[in-house]
């Protein structure tokens, strides 16, 4: 199963942007050292852009462009739906949810079974997660201190589209997430212009 390794804060810098979510991550960020700071053509920004959705959610190319055509045919607009189906992702759910804290976290957490879906182990992390599911962290991994600690801390940040029982170690998606609704600084109508030319 291949997935996006690599240093974190490293890939942040050099995209501009910190889409790995450590508090650190641009600390050592200085002018010029990203992408971002050079002149781009209309291409390099659509590029650059396409670059920081998928470290944002730590999907490989292959998949992200079968999830782009995906949006391609959906009715709404096409930027929208891409982001909609990240963000609907376990992994990137598990994250939100703050089971873990960060998606890298989240996905080591489904692989190894700490998850479950309606009841059931679920161990892929780009299993699409559908209206009124439950998402729960499984009775034994309930005493894992890191775990705990990052679900009781992750009560500070609500998403409108989650709903969280602290008591269960459970959540809901209650709704599909709103394009506002989600927390990335992205430009999805550049990512939308860069395969437009290519699908």
């Amino acid at each position: 199963m291949a997935k996006m390794m690599g240093p974190r804060f490293k890939q942040s810098r050099r995209l501009g942007l910190n889409v790995c979510g450590h508090p650190k991550a641009m600390n050592r960020a200085t002018k010029g050292s990203s992408r971002a700071d050079k002149k781009l053509t209309e291409y390099g920004m659509q590029l650059l852009e396409k670059q920081r959705l998928r470290a944002y959610y730590g999907v490989m190319e292959k998949q992200f462009t079968k999830y782009v055509r995906d949006a391609i045919k959906s009715p709404e607009l096409t930027g929208h739906a891409l982001i909609r189906t990240l963000e609907t992702r376990l992994d990137n759910l598990v994250y939100r949810i703050g089971f873990a804290s960060s998606i890298r976290q989240a996905r080591q957490m489904v692989v190894h079974g700490h998850i479950l879906v309606n009841g059931k182990r679920v161990d892929i992390p780009s299993y699409l997660v559908q209206i009124g599911d439950n998402i729960t962290l499984r009775e034994k991994s309930r005493d894992i201190e890191l775990f705990k600690e990052n679900f009781e801390g992750s009560f500070l940040v609500n998403y409108p589209y989650i709903e969280r029982d602290k008591d269960n170690y459970t959540a809901v998606l209650v709704k599909m997430p709103e394009r506002d609704e989600v927390p990335i600084e992205i430009d999805d109508q550049l990512i939308v212009e860069f395969y437009s030319k290519l699908i």
